[in-house]
């Protein structure tokens, strides 16, 4: 039972460790994840490296090919269009958000103040990474005050998984503006009590991120080919 759960703990590790390396570029796409050379980087057994591998290919950043092993995947502009991330988010988080925001105290504004200043100082200095992560903590500290645990989990997951294409949308300068400018109306329309004018906003918010990534996502496909 120790040892399993060793794995498992070894195993959620490097999945964090190449998430973050797919996010950020160390990675790129089409790369191939090597298990052998992955187990000596991180110095352990292709094990834990072999389930992470599978848990990443759950999440959509990995895909697991016949001869070829494990290959970072590609940015799709199909994949935006047909899956339900976006919908999802678009039906949950505005729901959170209405019973959140008017049980918001002093310190859940401070906490998004905070996350604000930081997201801006990011987007000043081009910092997608940072940014990227910033945007989900913003997200979630929206929705603190909702007592929907199993809600607040499932939009975790979403914005995990559409976390790749926040940043290349973030990639661009007029998307980040965008960005920064509507999380500080959010933060001001739920301060000022205007729950109803805030879950439109963030509705508006979350479609503007698929319309953007489905520009950004297609131009880089055209320029490939």
């Amino acid at each position: 039972m120790m040892s399993a759960l060793k794995h498992r703990t070894l195993s959620a590790a490097i999945v964090d460790q190449l998430r973050q390396s797919i996010l950020d570029g160390t990675h790129k796409a089409g790369a191939q994840l090597r298990q052998d050379a992955l187990g000596e980087a991180y110095g352990v057994s292709r094990i834990p490296v072999r389930e992470a591998l599978f848990q990443l290919e759950a999440e959509g950043l990995v895909r697991i090919v016949p001869q070829k092993g494990a290959i970072v995947a590609e940015l799709s502009l199909g994949e935006i269009e047909i899956n339900d991330v976006f919908d999802l988010r678009c039906l949950l988080e505005p729901r959170m958000l209405a019973q959140s925001a008017p049980r918001f105290e002093a310190e859940d504004f401070t906490r998004l103040d905070d996350i604000q200043a930081g997201f801006e100082r990011a987007i000043a200095v081009r910092n997608v990474s940072d940014g990227g992560q910033l945007n989900a903590d913003f997200h979630m500290a929206l929705y603190v005050r909702a007592e929907q645990p199993r809600t607040q989990s499932i939009v975790a997951s979403l914005l995990q998984t559409s976390d790749r294409y926040t940043r290349v949308q973030l990639s661009t300068t007029a998307s980040m503006g965008t960005a920064e400018t509507e999380h500080a109306e959010l933060i001001e329309l739920c301060r000022a009590g205007k729950v109803t004018d805030a879950c439109r906003l963030l509705e508006r918010h979350i479609e503007a991120v698929r319309r953007d990534l489905l520009r950004v996502v297609g131009r880089k496909g055209a320029a490939s080919t």
